[in-house]
């Protein structure tokens, strides 16, 4: 599918993990190694976005994305796809309980992905109003924030402090009252269809999926490689 045209839209809605920000690779290798499982950055980061389309699947028979069993299941399908052996459950779960004991969320969530800060400076030069419609834990803005993101961006919307998690209606409803534009006049961009496509168009807004190494087959909606890939399609090649 296409993506609409920069004169079609007045805003964009941005989901914050693995589409602004994303886990730090080196800090979970670190905890992976005291479990005995040797794994680079970048091996743990293909990794990561080669389980998505089963997290999606996860999260798409109604599970709530910020539960332990939704991390916990998450981290199991990256392990899978690492080559990991052995009892992956069980190795699963002591990295997780290990992560939330001894990492605060905004901590792990710290890698700000390549390109970001210049498409976001690029759609804010282009007029375009930038909303973060997150499912966290209450701290997204202050991951933003400690990012150096945050000044680029108009709001962010996260669903612990709204009380509704994407993809139902309500988050994407409390973006569009900040950001005052019809519905169709916004694109969503995020990284699980589940969540991020389906609840956009839940609410008639445009939706595209980031899939970074072509991960996502026989999905009905537009892909794009990042966020300098978006701007290059939607503002042109110098963005």
């Amino acid at each position: 599918m296409d993506l609409p045209r920069r004169s079609e839209l007045d805003a964009l809605f941005l989901d914050a993990g693995n589409t602004l920000i994303a886990m730090d690779s080196t800090l979970v290798c670190e905890v992976l190694a005291s479990e005995g499982v040797a794994v680079t950055p970048p091996a743990f980061e293909r990794a990561e976005a080669a389980s998505r389309p089963a997290l999606s699947a996860f999260l798409h028979a109604g599970v709530t994305s910020e539960s332990r069993g939704t991390f916990t299941f998450h981290v199991r399908a990256i392990l899978g796809h690492l080559g990991v052996s052995g009892d992956l459950d069980a190795l699963a779960h002591r990295l997780v309980v290990t992560v939330k004991t001894t990492v605060a969320t905004q901590r792990l969530w710290s890698r700000v992905l390549p390109g970001v800060p210049e498409a976001l400076a690029a759609f804010r030069a282009a007029g375009l109003r930038l909303i973060v419609v997150s499912n966290s834990d209450g701290t997204v803005e202050q991951g933003l924030t400690d990012a150096g993101l945050r000044p680029l961006l108009d709001a962010v919307v996260d669903s612990a402090v709204v009380g509704v998690e994407k993809p139902a209606p309500g988050i994407f409803e409390a973006a569009l009252r900040i950001a005052n534009v019809p519905p169709r006049r916004v694109l969503h961009v995020g990284d699980l269809w589940a969540a991020d496509v389906v609840g956009a168009r839940g609410v008639g807004l445009h939706a595209v999926l980031l899939d970074p190494y072509d991960d996502w087959h026989d999905v009905d909606c537009a892909r794009v490689a990042d966020l300098s890939a978006l701007a290059r399609q939607l503002l042109g090649p110098t963005s």
